[in-house]
């Protein structure tokens, strides 16, 4: 049986090492207190197997995840009201490492209509 290359392992570990990151699925890369976030949808890329939000808060880039299409259907949200230039507040939980401008919402707020993407969390 022939060995495996070396080469092919350090690129299949690295690989293995930046997944995690890409696939951020859970809560487990949040921090555990609740974060507010508002500005302006700059882009959307909706369906699944989450939403995520470009938003511009305050001349800052934020990614906001929200929810699958179901659950944004559910919370009442359309995808023509999360469309680039609409305004929002994104209430949930942001990044664990505060260099990432990356948050989960639970809620997204929007002409003071409240969307609760995730009913039975508080």
């Amino acid at each position: 049986m022939n060995p495996i290359p070396r080469r092919l392992v350090l690129a299949l570990v690295g690989t293995a090492v930046a997944l995690p990151a890409l696939a951020h699925h859970g809560w487990r890369w949040t921090e555990a207190g609740e974060f507010e976030l508002t500005g302006t949808i700059t882009e959307a890329r909706l369906g699944n197997p989450h939403g995520l939000l470009t938003v511009d808060a305050g001349g800052e880039t934020w990614t906001v995840e929200v929810g699958r299409p179901w659950r944004n259907a559910n919370a009442g949200l359309t995808d023509g009201m999360l469309a680039p230039g609409t305004e929002i507040t994104a209430r949930g939980h942001r990044h664990a490492d505060p260099a990432q401008r990356i948050m989960k919402a639970e809620r997204i707020v929007i002409d003071s209509t409240v969307h609760d993407l995730y009913p039975d969390r508080s």
